[in-house]
């Protein structure tokens, strides 16, 4: 009786997850279709909301700007040099500098930015609307016929996107720009070798495959812990539990997205 008891109890416990993982899945789609809709309406850039999203672009992108493009200046700087004294150790030094562009501005920059804003700008802001939650702030708005999802959510949503593109977008000049200055110096000589170099490997195919994934990765990051946020339950305990799996959700959909243009750009 008690073998049979626990396994019941094992099974009603692995199911009561799935509903709740396959109901976080779904409130995360639903949400991010919800604040699309409204990224689309002319209403949404009207009044207050306006003035909202233009302050949560400017305070999820301008403190970290300065520090995110130093930081990804040194990160450049230390992977070309590491990846061009072993391509010379092995007589591949031809091949050094494709690679360094490859790997840091096709595949490692645009992950790095996003998950850079998720950890310093989103994940904050999913916190923030579940404690307005806790509040009743949420509750108040919508007694006074205001729409929350639009003043509270979407304005934070659109700074965590505007904040990825920016800094993904920032981040791959500063990556281009190091790589070439750890190779050829302050130098004109190697401009129109890297030059070509840049076109062989940013061809079209490539380079719409990499603007679709620094999209898609924005879009992951700045809908999903909002909408861990918007849907977390009242008790603090649950609620870290719910930060942890919209976490957890966040970094599948980031695998999955890696592993879509990979396939697109080598197979």
């Amino acid at each position: 009786m008690n073998w049979s008891h626990a396994t019941v109890s094992l099974a009603a416990r692995f199911w009561d997850g799935a509903c709740e993982t396959a109901l976080a899945w779904w409130r995360s789609i639903y949400l991010g279709a919800v604040v699309l809709v409204l990224l689309l309406s002319p209403s949404s850039y009207r009044g207050t909301v306006r003035g909202r999203m233009a302050y949560q672009m400017y305070v999820q992108t301008g403190p970290v700007l300065l520090g995110f493009t130093a930081l990804a200046a040194l990160l450049c700087a230390v992977i070309t040099h590491i990846v061009v004294v072993t391509a010379l150790s092995y007589g591949l030094s031809r091949y050094a500098l494709e690679m360094v562009v490859r790997v840091l501005v096709l595949e490692l920059i645009p992950l790095t930015a996003c998950l850079f804003v998720a950890m310093r700008c989103t994940i904050p802001s999913g916190t923030q609307l579940a404690q307005l939650r806790v509040r009743g702030h949420i509750s108040a708005l919508q007694q006074r016929g205001v729409d929350p999802v639009r003043t509270e959510l979407m304005p934070r949503a659109v700074g965590g996107l505007f904040a990825c593109l920016t800094l993904a977008a920032l981040s791959c000049v500063v990556a281009l720009i190091t790589a070439y200055l750890s190779v050829y110096g302050f130098s004109l000589a190697g401009l129109p070798v890297y030059t070509r170099l840049f076109g062989q490997v940013f061809k079209p195919g490539v380079t719409l495959v990499f603007i679709l994934k620094t999209c898609f990765f924005s879009l992951a990051v700045a809908l999903i812990p909002m909408a861990s946020g918007w849907y977390a339950p009242l008790p603090r305990l649950r609620q870290q539990g719910r930060e942890l799996g919209g976490l957890a959700r966040m970094f599948v959909v980031l695998l999955v997205i890696e592993i879509l243009s990979l396939m697109g750009n080598y197979y």
